[in-house]
């Protein structure tokens, strides 16, 4: 359970990110009240999931798998480049965080 709800954190990360980018310095009240709840269930997700996954493991499977949905999620709907070099690197956090994974 605590994979799952490592792996929705993660995810929630992205989502806080966007918002932020959409919030315009918090002066837009929807993407600043998404920010804020997706920052709130993706802080209290991680917190949960760390009660059993090391600390360094679950940490970095989080930050990859928000920094890899970020950057999908620019490339595919906010006009951010896609080039070769972008999706072999997105293709290099994603083989550690299933690294960090299977070596747990």
């Amino acid at each position: 359970m605590s994979w799952l709800v490592l792996i929705i954190s993660g995810l929630l990360e992205s989502v806080w990110a966007v918002a932020l980018s959409k919030s315009a310095g918090f002066t837009r009240l929807l993407p600043s009240s998404i920010f804020a709840v997706g920052l709130v269930l993706s802080m209290i997700g991680l917190g949960y999931a760390l009660r059993t996954i090391p600390v360094g493991t679950g940490y970095a499977i989080w930050v990859g798998i928000g920094a890899a949905g970020t950057a999908i999620f620019g490339m595919l709907y906010l006009g951010e480049p896609a080039n070769v070099m972008r999706l072999l690197s997105l293709l290099l956090v994603l083989a550690g965080v299933v690294g960090l994974k299977l070596f747990h």
